[in-house]
């Protein structure tokens, strides 16, 4: 599933694009149709992020004029010059010369700006947003007992953290996955939240996730570059086995939640 970075990626290139134009609102694949057709030559107003939800308000006659979008785990959205659709599209936002495309999305509906706004009270703060109040999580953390790699992926604590970004970022506090949030000191916390922000912004610019710091690249180490799907190079995701780029014992894995937790119980000891 995209993390945040890479929707409020979407959400730029869609600004870029569209933004204050009248566009063409269609849904090749048929099961959006009706919806579509409310929005069809309407001006698209923006879009926004709140987590992994995206937002597009068009400034169309009707009480549900804004999009909401989630990709889930198939889900994807994609920009290409105007030509014939490719695909399952569900919907397609098109002006003269783009086209962006949705295909197989896990949510795909209208809403009102107080249904968005009821759907993003349910979620936590998301670290990208200029917005985001880190006291209202710190909040919710200090009165858990549940584990802080659990709330790091609660959408409701968290919005828009994922796997990677949890598990790099509680490898570059040294903290220990299975602290309770309630046993995380203050500070500890502090550095939690401004790596997420600072991490994710380099994901936003990048369009990549890259967590190791300059002594610990390739170029630095001498080691060959990650190759992996996801890209960028990293500490301890997705290296179960291998040896921790710090101390070289190795990377752990377990399952938490239904999630693969990735660790080095070497590093990794803080409250």
């Amino acid at each position: 599933m995209p993390e945040g970075h890479v929707i409020h990626r979407l959400a730029n290139r869609t600004n870029e694009l569209f933004a204050a134009e009248a566009v063409a609102v269609s849904s090749p694949q048929g099961r959006f149709a009706e919806s579509a057709a409310l929005l069809d030559g309407t001006t698209l107003d923006r879009a926004e992020t709140w987590g992994k939800h995206l937002f597009v308000a068009f400034d169309a006659d009707v009480p549900a004029n804004i999009l909401q979008i989630h990709l889930g785990l198939i889900g994807r959205l994609t920009f290409a010059p105007l030509a014939e659709p490719v695909g399952q599209v569900r919907v397609r936002i098109a002006d003269d010369r783009w086209a962006a495309d949705l295909h197989g999305p896990q949510t795909c509906r209208l809403v009102t700006a107080t249904e968005r706004d009821a759907a993003t009270a349910r979620l936590g703060e998301d670290p990208l947003r200029a917005d985001a109040d880190p006291q209202r999580v710190w909040t919710r953390v200090h009165r858990s007992s549940r584990p802080i790699a659990a709330l790091l992926m609660d959408q409701a604590v968290f919005a828009g953290v994922g796997n990677i970004y949890r598990a790099e970022v509680l490898f570059r506090q040294g903290i220990d996955p299975a602290c309770p949030g309630s046993e995380l000191e203050r500070a500890r916390f502090d550095a939690i939240w401004a790596d997420l922000v600072h991490l994710m912004a380099l994901g936003v610019r990048d369009g990549r996730i890259d967590t190791v710091r300059p002594e610990h690249t390739p170029e630095a180490m001498g080691r060959p570059p990650r190759v992996d799907a996801h890209g960028g190079e990293v500490y301890v995701y997705r290296r179960a086995d291998r040896p921790c780029l710090v101390c070289g014992r190795p990377v752990h894995e377990t399952d938490l939640g239904g999630r693969h937790l990735f660790w080095c119980p070497a590093c990794q000891r803080g409250r």
